[in-house]
C-alpha cells in the first residue's frame, strides 16, 4: 500500500489522517473479499480449480477469490468467444481481482509451423502485428493491462545482429499499437533445454538488451522463473538486473514445472526477495499439478501459504 503524509499544518495533518483511514478501509475491504489474501498478487489459471469449484471458469475465479487470490491469467482469452470473454471481466470486477496476461500474436499453429519474425519474410512480421492489433479488444473487455509477446524462432541461416535488429523493428511497431491502449507487452524468455528448441528469445538478459534497446514503456519482461532456472539459473541476482524492466513475473517448479516446493527452486527466499523490493505486480501460476483431483488443489493452495513472504 502507498502512503502519503501530509505534515504542512494541523489541518494538513488531519487531512492525512481522514485520508490514511481511508486507505486502511479500502485495503481491509479488499483483503476480507479474498479471504486470507496473499501478500503476493499470485494469478492462479482456468483448470487449478475445477475440481473445487467445477468447470465453469467464473465460478473458479470466485473459488479463488475466495482462497485469497487477488489476480487471474488466461494465455488463451483471445480464442473464446466475445460473450465468454465478457462473462470473465464481469466476474474479475466483482471479485476486485486483476487481470494478468493473455498472449498477444499466438496463431493457433505456432508451435508446429515455428514462425520466423527474426528473418528476411516481412510478410510474416506483418501477419503477427495484424493479429496482435485484432486481439485488443479482448483484452479490453476484461480490463488487461500487460499481454505475453514471444518473438518467434530464429532463423539459424541469418545471424544473430542482424536478427535481433529485425526484432527491434518489430516491437516498436508493436509499441505502436499498444501505446493507443494502455497495453503493455512483456516478451518471455523460453528455455531451449528442455521445452522449446529453436526459439529466438531464451534468456531474461537477452530480453533485457531488447527491452534496452525498443526503450519505450510498452515493451518490459516477463521474468518466467520456471524457464530462466533450466535455462540460466542465478536467479535473484538476476531479478535484480533486470529489475528495472521487470513488469511481471510467472511460477513454475523445475523439474516437473508444477506449483512451488514440488522442486528445486526456492520459491520462498525469491518470493520474499521481490516483495522486500517492492514488486506489486502479478506473479502468474503458469504451472500444473503435482497430484490430481481435490488432493492436488488443496496442495497447490497449501504451496503457496507455505512460500508467500510473511
Amino acid at each position: 500500500m502507498n502512503r502519503r503524509d501530509f505534515v504542512v499544518g494541523t489541518g494538513a495533518l488531519v487531512g492525512a489522517s481522514a485520508i490514511s483511514a481511508n486507505v486502511l478501509a479500502k485495503s481491509a475491504a479488499t483483503d476480507a473479499a479474498h479471504g486470507n489474501a496473499f501478500q503476493l498478487n499470485y494469478a492462479p489459471h482456468h483448470g487449478h480449480f475445477e475440481h473445487s469449484a467445477g468447470k465453469d471458469i467464473v465460478d473458479q475465479i470466485r473459488f479463488a477469490a475466495e482462497q485469497g487470490f487477488k489476480a487471474w491469467e488466461f494465455n488463451g482469452l483471445p480464442n473464446v468467444p466475445v460473450a465468454e470473454q465478457i462473462r470473465i471481466g464481469k466476474a474479475l470486477a466483482k471479485h476486485d481481482m486483476q487481470m494478468g496476461v493473455y498472449v498477444s500474436g499466438m496463431a493457433k499453429n505456432f508451435w508446429s509451423t515455428k514462425p520466423v519474425f527474426s528473418g528476411n519474410d516481412q510478410g510474416a512480421r506483418d501477419a503477427f502485428l495484424s493479429l496482435v492489433k485484432s486481439q485488443v479488444e479482448a483484452a479490453k473487455r476484461v480490463n488487461a493491462k500487460w499481454t505475453t509477446v514471444v518473438p518467434g524462432f530464429v532463423d539459424p541461416r541469418m545471424p544473430m545482429g542482424f536478427q535481433t535488429a529485425n526484432i527491434i523493428e518489430l516491437l516498436h511497431r508493436v509499441c505502436d499499437i499498444f501505446e493507443k491502449h494502455d497495453l503493455t507487452m512483456v516478451l518471455e524468455p523460453l528455455n531451449t533445454r528442455v521445452n522449446h528448441p529453436d526459439i529466438f528469445l531464451t534468456s531474461v538478459d537477452q530480453a533485457y538488451a531488447l527491452c534496452t534497446a525498443v526503450n519505450r514503456l510498452q515493451c518490459k519482461i516477463l521474468f518466467d522463473i520456471y524457464h530462466e532456472q533450466i535455462q540460466s539459473g542465478n536467479i535473484i541476482n538476476t531479478i535484480d538486473a533486470a529489475w528495472d524492466h521487470t513488469a511481471y513475473f510467472q511460477v513454475g517448479d523445475n523439474p516437473g514445472r508444477n506449483e512451488p516446493t514440488t522442486g528445486e527452486i526456492n520459491y520462498k527466499n525469491i518470493f520474499a526477495h521481490i516483495h522486500k523490493k517492492g514488486f506489486d505486480g502479478i506473479v502468474g501460476m503458469e504451472h500444473g499439478k503435482s497430484r490430481t483431483g481435490l488432493a492436488g488443489e488443496k496442495a497447490l493452495i497449501e504451496a503457496y501459504k507455505k512460500t508467500d513472504p510473511v
